[in-house]
């Protein structure tokens, strides 16, 4: 029997552990287990009901045009429960110049959105004729963006962009680590406007739709949590926490807070750069030095439902993202009652607004008085609202969302590197390839293949597992 010990219940560590149990074989046999500290797997997937409000914790939804997500979901047995997003969800917008603009669905309309002025809008236009360097070394998603695009493009769309996805700093951040697509456009076809056309064009109607449509559950994107730690069973322990790894022979042995331990043959670390490096400090110090080096961007959710006559903008779309320019400490706002059905009860909106992140974060640290008179302040001056909310759930997450600043990829190599010295030993999870729902779901599938790959290369081996009496 092949052994696997898989380290973090979050979205990657059950997926990666669905993945293996969907691959074992008669003639490879794989048994699996995952050890999680908490109480409850799933990680930043959790979602409340509160007095007809759904509260999301983390992520909310999910672009419905990834195949490994739409497979899992398919072997869950979630289709049936899948809830695409309205039809207004489409609708973004920007906080700009003292008023919420709408971002326009073609480059034309930036000329007439008030987002950027007559000559950032017609340096952004002119993209194809920027011509690529020889060669480009790692630069920030701030440089890549005001090179191909403009400055002003880079300060207004490009900062708030990372703001809403990565809760970042776009002059710190990769381009090739974030947004590894974008980059290989200019690659190939030396403009990212032209490589946008030429995929339109070969892939038809298909093309037209876009990136695909925010899809997320009835009851919130913990459905997908629960539906994993329903199908896992067993193999999935919960407040079972991982105090020590080691290397015995061509095995790994753990030792678990709850005084057991459990020999492998195969581990994968998914429980966050800081994590990873506390288990492999005592084996390779330069190792747990890369995955130390890691930043995260710790930031708030706050939660707020309110009476519809309360807002004095009209929530006909998915939000609002601010870039630093404008002077807000919100990131942004979420209209999550306009984006899904059933979100907040009749008569009534609900918002989730976004505070901190890597340009601010000191606001985790804020009290809950302090840091709610800010987000109420700023709410009053970009979207009318007033009164006092029905419902307030603030969220607080430390160490929060990885930072892939530039020299990530060159990192990420190093500590790859580090790992092939000590065969049958892994690491995963969103400090590394991926921040989103689908980028996860897509690593641990690949990371499955891996562990796979690797075992058959071994040939199998009898291991032991022992728990306390």
């Amino acid at each position: 029997m092949n052994r696997v010990a898989i380290v973090g219940g979050g979205l990657s560590g059950l997926a990666l552990a669905h993945a293996l149990l969907r691959r074992t074989t008669p003639d490879l046999p794989i048994e699996v287990s995952v050890f999680e500290s908490e109480r409850r797997a799933g990680g930043l997937l959790r979602t409340e009901r509160v007095d007809g409000f759904l509260c999301e914790h983390g992520p909310s939804s999910f672009l419905d045009r990834a195949p490994a997500t739409i497979a899992l979901v398919e072997a869950l047995g979630l289709t049936s429960r899948l809830q695409r997003s309205h039809d207004r969800a489409r609708r973004r917008f920007i906080y700009r110049g003292g008023r919420l603009r709408a971002v326009p669905a073609s480059p034309p309309g930036l000329f007439t959105s008030g987002l950027l002025s007559l000559p950032g809008a017609l340096r952004l236009i002119l993209e194809p004729l920027v011509r690529r360097p020889a060669a480009v070394a790692d630069e920030s998603i701030h440089a890549f963006a005001a090179r191909r695009f403009g400055e002003q493009a880079a300060a207004v769309l490009a900062d708030a962009m990372v703001s809403g996805i990565f809760c970042g700093d776009a002059r710190q951040l990769s381009m090739r680590a974030c947004f590894p697509a974008v980059a290989r456009m200019e690659t190939e076809h030396g403009s990212v406007v032209r490589a946008m056309l030429a995929r339109r064009g070969s892939t038809g109607d298909r093309g037209r739709q876009g990136l695909g449509r925010l899809t997320s559950f009835p009851e919130g994107i913990a459905e997908l949590a629960e539906a994993l730690t329903h199908s896992l069973g067993p193999n999935l322990r919960l407040s079972t926490g991982v105090e020590r790894l080691q290397s015995v022979g061509a095995c790994h042995q753990l030792t678990l807070s709850d005084g057991g331990s459990v020999v492998a043959d195969a581990v994968v670390i998914t429980a966050g750069g800081a994590a990873t490096a506390r288990l492999l400090a005592h084996t390779d110090a330069a190792l747990a030095a890369d995955l130390t080096a890691i930043p995260s961007a710790p930031m708030v959710t706050v939660c707020l439902g309110y009476p519809a006559g309360a807002i004095g903008h009209r929530l006909e779309g998915f939000g609002f993202l601010a870039p630093r320019s404008a002077g807000l400490q919100l990131l942004g706002v979420l209209w999550e009652s306009s984006i899904f059905a059933d979100r907040a009860p009749a008569g009534h909106v609900l918002l989730r607004v976004m505070v901190g992140g890597a340009t601010d974060p000191g606001a985790v640290d804020l009290d809950d008085e302090r840091l709610l008179a800010r987000v109420r302040a700023e709410l009053r001056a970009t979207m009318q609202v007033t009164g006092h909310p029905r419902l307030v759930r603030i969220i607080r997450h430390r160490p929060g969302l990885p930072q892939y600043v530039t020299g990530h990829g060159e990192r990420l190599a190093r500590i790859e590197s580090a790992l092939e010295r000590r065969p049958g030993l892994f690491v995963g999870g969103h400090a590394f390839r991926g921040v989103g729902i689908n980028a996860c779901i897509e690593d641990a599938s690949l990371l499955a293949d891996r562990v796979i790959g690797m075992l058959t290369r071994r040939g199998g081996r009898l291991t032991g597992i022992t728990r306390p009496d």
